[in-house]
């Protein structure tokens, strides 16, 4: 073999021009971002899980809930001295159709009453007078107990001082509907960040696949990076099938920027995609990392209003409510959805929710381990 041969060939390059390189910085995270996007066509579990379930949970509490005329109260009349005149008079008032009146006997109007069968029960006294036994815990048994005294009240001859006049108004924003999308927006966001990540990353560990980047240049912020980043995708479609969900078929109103709505979409996927790697840095097994992620996202859940405002629960502890990212996240979305509020107002629910993914993503590089 001759010298020229067993030379290698140096590729020359001119002063101030980098060499070419094969493998950028970020090649190993854009191969593993696309690995984790084509995991969606062998697990077709995971598409229904994270964008047809939120739909039929949100069509099926928005029927459910939508808007119809209030239930009517169930009222248990005592049978006795009385009870016959009472029946007619409720039957008689303008407020007739409120009421499903029944007349009982003492044992049967306390049993039912006790098993939410009647919201109220009124015991004739025999000589003109009536007695409410309601449930002030109950607020059906508190309303029950006021629409029937001014009906008897009303039938009896009273006359109103005052003179009113009733509006009835149910605009689009101030309906059940209105407050449960962006709610069930947020879970969402939550649920399929945290699980989608935990689950992921313990099921490659307990395949041993994680092994296999150890002897790789990739570098591990590189792939707990593309785990986090992973969720943005899916992120944009989830919040494009629940909005459109929610005005084509709830005829809800959008008064925000579809750009701050996924910007704010955006930071709540990474931020809990931040939680579920410092949740799943360590787990060994499915049912480890499962119990860890239902420690985590219970309290969230309950307090921070999805299905009902936060404002419900004491004033002692709602500091920190509003410190859970859920909360700014879901808080967020309702100010941007359905008042139009723009981003620069909503910086501290946005810092919250940087806090915990940044916080949540440092931990994680710290503690993760690949075996």
């Amino acid at each position: 073999m001759s010298v020229a041969e067993q030379t290698p060939v140096v590729e020359k390059v001119s002063p101030g021009r980098r060499p070419p390189r094969r493998n950028g910085r970020w090649a190993g995270y854009l191969h593993l971002l696309g690995a984790r996007m084509l995991e969606l066509k062998r697990e077709p579990e995971v598409v229904f899980w994270v964008f047809v379930f939120p739909l039929l949970l949100a069509l099926g509490l928005g029927i459910a809930f939508r808007n119809k005329p209030g239930d009517a109260s169930s009222v248990a009349i005592v049978s006795g001295a009385g009870a016959q005149q009472a029946q007619a008079m409720l039957q008689h008032s303008p407020q007739q159709a409120s009421f499903k009146v029944n007349v009982v006997d003492d044992v049967a109007a306390r049993k039912g009453f006790r098993l939410g069968k009647y919201d109220l029960v009124i015991e004739p006294d025999g000589a003109g007078g009536l007695r409410y036994r309601y449930d002030p815990a109950r607020p059906e048994s508190v309303m029950a107990r006021a629409e029937v005294d001014d009906a008897l009240q009303t039938a009896a001859g009273r006359k109103d001082v005052v003179t009113t006049t009733i509006v009835t108004s149910s605009e689009p924003g101030s309906r059940y509907i209105d407050f449960l999308i962006p709610g069930l927006l947020g879970m969402n966001l939550m649920n399929s960040g945290m699980w989608g990540i935990g689950f992921a990353l313990v099921d490659m560990r307990q395949r041993k696949l994680l092994k296999r980047f150890v002897g790789t240049p990739m570098r591990r912020s590189d792939f707990l990076l593309a785990l986090m980043s992973s969720r943005l995708v899916l992120m944009i479609i989830e919040i494009g099938l629940l909005l459109t969900l929610g005005v084509i078929v709830f005829h809800m109103k959008v008064l925000g920027s579809i750009f701050a709505i996924v910007l704010l979409g955006a930071v709540g996927a990474l931020c809990f995609g931040g939680v579920g790697l410092v949740t799943a840095s360590r787990a060994q097994k499915i049912e480890s990392v499962s119990g860890l992620m239902n420690l985590v996202m219970m309290p969230m859940w309950i307090f921070s209003g999805v299905f009902f405002s936060y404002e419900r629960f004491p004033a002692v502890i709602q500091p920190l409510i509003k410190a859970l990212p859920l909360t700014a996240l879901n808080d967020a979305l309702r100010a941007s959805i359905l008042e139009g509020t723009p981003l620069i107002h909503q910086w501290p629910r946005l810092l919250v929710m940087l806090l915990w993914g940044g916080i949540s993503f440092m931990l994680a590089l710290k503690w993760f381990r690949w075996t």
